[in-house]
């Protein structure tokens, strides 16, 4: 699971740097990629404590 919150985190910066560089699509793509990525790694941490 720690893989899933690293892609979210690289997701994230990649975002950042993206959006820094002017290139609003990917910025936007790459957010919503961590953002999807960050809400499946909380149900899945969710699931693994209640089970």
């Amino acid at each position: 699971m720690a893989d899933l919150i690293g892609l979210a985190i690289a997701f994230f910066v990649l975002a950042l740097i993206a959006a820094v560089l002017g290139a609003r699509g990917v910025a936007g793509l790459s957010m919503d990629i961590a953002k999807w990525l960050v809400i499946i790694f909380v149900i899945l941490a969710i699931i693994s404590l209640i089970l």
